[in-house]
């Protein structure tokens, strides 16, 4: 891919994000969340929202075992 490919950032249901060119369709079990543009705009938007990397199960375990 060159440096012009457009990307958008697409999530799956355990919460972890992905960078995907815009022109291929999206892969069963991702959602694009609406954020598109070069792929260091878009890696940047991944940095910023993506704070824990833990899939969304893991979390919920700890979170219950803490309970």
């Amino acid at each position: 891919m060159d440096e012009n490919t457009r990307h958008q950032v697409l999530r799956n249901d355990e919460e972890q994000y992905s960078l995907w060119p815009v022109d291929i369709e999206v892969p069963a079990g991702w959602q694009p969340v609406g954020k598109e543009g070069t792929e260091a705009e878009c890696s940047a938007y991944v940095d910023e929202v993506w704070t824990d990397m833990r899939p969304k199960s893991l979390r919920e375990r700890m979170e219950n075992a803490g309970a």
